[in-house]
């Protein structure tokens, strides 16, 4: 019974992504929400300039929409549920507006970067100050050990970093056609069955919810996409992913669960560094994925490979918490 539940939360999200879809998309393309190309990107990219942006929005709205009606099926909404929900939104209108900036008033950079992590900051600390409310704990578990942290006020600094790092991990990933995507429904799936598991039903329900939407979502963003997610759909999911880990005391385990999303930020570190440093780049192109289109990869066989290391990461997650 339960799991017919989760399954329809699941159907219920990919069906209101996928109805709704078909009638924003051609509202973005009246409204010219193209998205452009960046000059210094794979020339094979050129020809995605114009494509539809923003289309997080859909799947936010599936999202928000699916988590409230089924968890007050289920029960009514938690304040987990409340704070989850918080930060979702609150990271996508974030993007919405760097994604508004970069479109209509044809500032390709959007937010500076400055501007776009105070925002990431203060979306932060409100949901800590929420979670503190909530009388949550501030305990960190070292995986592989009996190791607990007791971290208290200090807490704040876990919480800062995961929000912030994670959504800016997930935003670099989002650079091919339903990349982001399939990772992000591969990951979420792995902490809705972690959830499940520890018996966080409310945290359960909307990972699920997240997994239909964006599974509805890359029914239209898979290769040749017909429209991006944008910073508005980026930025929220890793807002998300890091708040799961956060309220499942399972904060370094998203580390092996998001291994895409980490991968992708280290090959640009590195590729930063290696440059500033030596004046010579690791890889032809950063984020990782663009490296592989550069030595001639196909976008599609490039993203299939990463969902198939998203896999990976998700069952070696799963298989560490559960039967370790």
């Amino acid at each position: 019974m339960l799991q017919q539940f989760l399954f329809f939360t699941i159907l219920m999200g990919f069906l209101i992504t996928v109805l709704l879809s078909p009638v924003f998309i051609p509202f973005l393309r009246r409204l010219k929400f193209g998205q452009s190309i960046r000059e210094e990107g794979p020339k094979s990219h050129q020809k995605k300039s114009g494509t539809p942006t923003m289309g997080g929005i859909v799947f936010l709205i599936s999202i928000t929409v699916t988590t409230l009606v089924m968890s007050g099926k289920f029960a009514e909404p938690s304040s987990k549920t409340l704070m989850l929900l918080l930060v979702t939104l609150g990271f996508g209108v974030l993007g919405f507006l760097d994604d508004f900036i970069k479109v209509v008033m044809k500032r390709n950079l959007g937010l500076t970067s400055r501007q776009k992590l105070l925002g990431q900051i203060v979306i932060a600390v409100i949901f800590y100050l929420i979670y503190r409310q909530s009388g949550l704990s501030s305990d960190l578990s070292i995986p592989f050990t009996d190791i607990t942290l007791h971290l208290g006020w200090f807490y704040i600094f876990i919480v800062i970093f995961w929000l912030v790092g994670f959504s800016n991990a997930v935003n670099l990933t989002d650079g091919l056609d339903g990349l982001v995507s399939g990772t992000a429904a591969i990951a979420f799936g792995a902490f809705a069955i972690l959830a499940w598991n520890l018996s966080q039903y409310d945290v359960a329900i909307f990972s699920v919810s997240v997994v239909g939407a964006v599974l509805g979502f890359l029914v239209f963003n898979a290769h040749p996409a017909k429209v991006f997610m944008g910073d508005t759909g980026s930025l929220a999911l890793g807002g998300a992913i890091a708040t799961i880990a956060i309220l499942t005391k399972l904060e370094l385990l998203l580390v092996i669960i998001g291994g895409v999303f980490v991968i992708e930020t280290l090959s640009v570190i590195m590729q930063v560094i290696s440059f500033k440093t030596t004046g010579k780049r690791i890889f032809k192109m950063s984020p990782l994925h663009h490296h592989y289109e550069l030595v001639g990869w196909s976008e599609w066989r490039v993203v299939v490979t990463f969902w198939s290391v998203g896999v990976i990461c998700a069952i070696l997650g799963i298989y560490i918490e559960v039967w370790m």
